[in-house]
Formats: structure tokens, C-alpha cells, sequence
């Protein structure tokens, strides 16, 4: 499935009032991603971007992103650099 990857972090203007706990109650972490069309605890590949690493569905996006995965990154810059890309996720 080809589908649109973004970056977020935890900066206030990209968070709610708790912005290193996602929507699963989790605490932030790498390898975890924000979705809206993926149930809670999916586990997905992005191979065009990071191999073989496995992120997990930990967090909702902005009810306007439909078919969008957002990877959750470290900082502001880490984000920025990544952008926008449309490229092909294998669900697990």
C-alpha cells in the first residue's frame, strides 16, 4: 500500500497539553507512529525509508489526515528534514 509519511515530535505546537504521552497512553518512543486509518497496536514497515525496522500504531493524527502515517522523531529538525514522502508500507 503506497500511503504519505510524515514526521512529527513532541513540541508543544504539534502535540495536545501531554506531549511525550500518545493516544495509547503510551509514553513517546522511537519507532512509534501515528495513524488514523490503522488500528491501535498495528504493526507496519516503511522498507523504502528504514529497512527493516518496525513501528507501531501508538498515536492519532489530526482528524484531517485520512491515509497518513506520521513517525514520531526526536526533535523538530529530525522531523523537518524527513518531510513528506508517499512511498509503500507493508502492515505486518
Amino acid at each position: 500500500m503506497i500511503v504519505t509519511v510524515t514526521a512529527y515530535s513532541s513540541a508543544p505546537d504539534q502535540t495536545d497539553d501531554s506531549p511525550f504521552i500518545m493516544a495509547s497512553g503510551n509514553r513517546v518512543y522511537d519507532g512509534a507512529i501515528a495513524s488514523n486509518f490503522l488500528p491501535m497496536g498495528t504493526r507496519v514497515m516503511l522498507p523504502e525509508t528504514h529497512g527493516e525496522k518496525v513501528f507501531t500504531v501508538e498515536d492519532r493524527t489530526h482528524r484531517r489526515f485520512s491515509n497518513r502515517i506520521d513517525i514520531w522523531m526526536e526533535t523538530r529538525e529530525e522531523a523537518l528534514q524527513f518531510g513528506i514522502k508517499r512511498i509503500a508500507m507493508r502492515i505486518l
